[in-house]
């Protein structure tokens, strides 16, 4: 998918992960390559870009020249709005893969929700399903095998295995609207 967005969000990401994170850039890589398959089941082509510039632009707040709270979703979005990047894509950033959850757990869920919106839309739980079924190397994934993953990676007790454990019913229905609302895709 070329368009504006996408290939603005596709060079900005490059150059702030690709060597700065090498392993980051390369889940980032196969995130969106994944959200471009899936992005033909929508049938807005803003949805289907949206979705694929925020694939590409989701992990952008873990890298060191855009982090400054230590809590990446909000970090990557905050940039994105200070260099004027489209604001539904910033707030897609935000507010993935569950992070009010996370954000809540950092005690930063009302700055959170007080400067991004929180989007309820298929191309919220695409971008989830996209990222939950990609494993940290961009290897395909199920959502099983990327939670265990994630669980493996993260001591018991810290915030982000803390954040997982409350997080794994709210995985499970994004992707059963996921298989619901776009057959071809298997649920996690």
């Amino acid at each position: 998918m070329q368009t504006g967005v996408v290939n603005v969000a596709r060079a900005l990401a490059e150059r702030e992960l690709s060597e700065s994170l090498p392993r980051r850039w390369r889940h980032v890589t196969a995130v969106a390559a994944k959200a471009e398959r899936l992005a033909p089941l929508l049938p807005a082509e803003c949805d289907r870009h949206a979705l694929v510039a925020a694939a590409v632009l989701h992990d952008v707040g873990y890298a060191p020249s855009v982090a400054e709270t230590g809590f990446h979703p909000l970090d990557g979005a905050r940039w994105l709005r200070s260099i004027e990047f489209d604001g539904r894509v910033a707030a897609l950033v935000a507010h993935h893969t569950n992070a009010v959850v996370e954000a809540e757990l950092r005690g930063l869920d009302a700055v959170l929700l007080a400067e991004f919106d929180q989007e309820d839309s298929p191309v919220t739980d695409l971008l989830w399903f996209c990222d939950l079924t990609t494993g940290p190397d961009g290897q395909e994934f199920s959502g099983h095998e990327r939670i265990e993953e994630i669980r493996q990676r993260y001591e018991p007790g810290s915030v982000v295995r803390q954040f997982i454990d409350r997080s794994v019913g709210t995985f499970h229905e994004v992707a059963k609207r996921v298989g619901a609302q776009f057959p071809p895709v298997q649920p996690m």
